[in-house]
């Protein structure tokens, strides 16, 4: 059980290491996948929603295990084709970090919203990150292998977040609902510091 514990706080913090601040890579310093495998994992913004998303994922249990990743991903790939056609979106930045703050709330507090309102709120978070990757999208890069590379580095770390869901529920009710509490209550503060440019 301890060890459990253990591996998931392991695990949500070798995640965040890439990160220590919401920084995105500078246009032009890579191509392609490589550059959009990068972009997800180089901003604390990102990682902590992504998490976020595969905890709260695990929670909702059910269809939903699949479900709310995969339309993260899908929805935001069609921002990340706005962002790439230079299609303005309002709010981007503000957006990402309430989608920190949200997101780290509903882990904290164990929202059980209905699936369909559980992929609305995915849905409108995963468009504002969607857009900006695309929107960074370095000009000698190709599309569709920067696309690639986004979208797989994301996906990676929604799994890394229904496993650290599943650890946390291998820890027993009380400890792992104090863990959840505490992960998802950093991660909102951590919003809270983004959204107010303190990180």
């Amino acid at each position: 059980m301890k060890s459990a514990l253990k591996s998931g706080l392991l695990a949500l913090a070798a995640v965040a290491l890439p990160a220590v601040a919401s920084a995105h890579p500078a246009i032009g310093e890579a191509a392609g996948f490589s550059h959009g495998f990068a972009h997800p994992i180089s901003g604390l913004d990102h990682i902590l929603a992504m998490v976020m998303v595969g905890v709260f994922a695990f929670q909702l249990g059910g269809r939903a295990i699949w479900l709310v990743p995969t339309t993260f991903v899908l929805v935001m790939t069609l921002g990340g084709a706005l962002g790439i056609a230079g299609i303005t979106v309002p709010f981007v930045e503000t957006g990402i970090a309430l989608s920190v703050v949200v997101l780290g709330a509903i882990v904290a507090l164990h929202v059980k919203a209905p699936l369909a309102a559980a992929l609305g709120i995915i849905g409108l978070f995963a468009v504002f990150h969607g857009h900006a990757h695309g929107a960074e999208m370095p000009e000698n890069a190709a599309a569709a292998g920067y696309a690639a590379g986004f979208m797989v580095a994301t996906a990676l770390l929604h799994v890394a977040g229904l496993a650290l869901g599943c650890l946390i529920g291998r820890a027993g009710e009380r400890q792992g609902l104090f863990v959840t509490r505490t992960a998802g209550g950093i991660a909102t503060i951590a919003g809270v510091g983004i959204l107010t440019g303190l990180i």
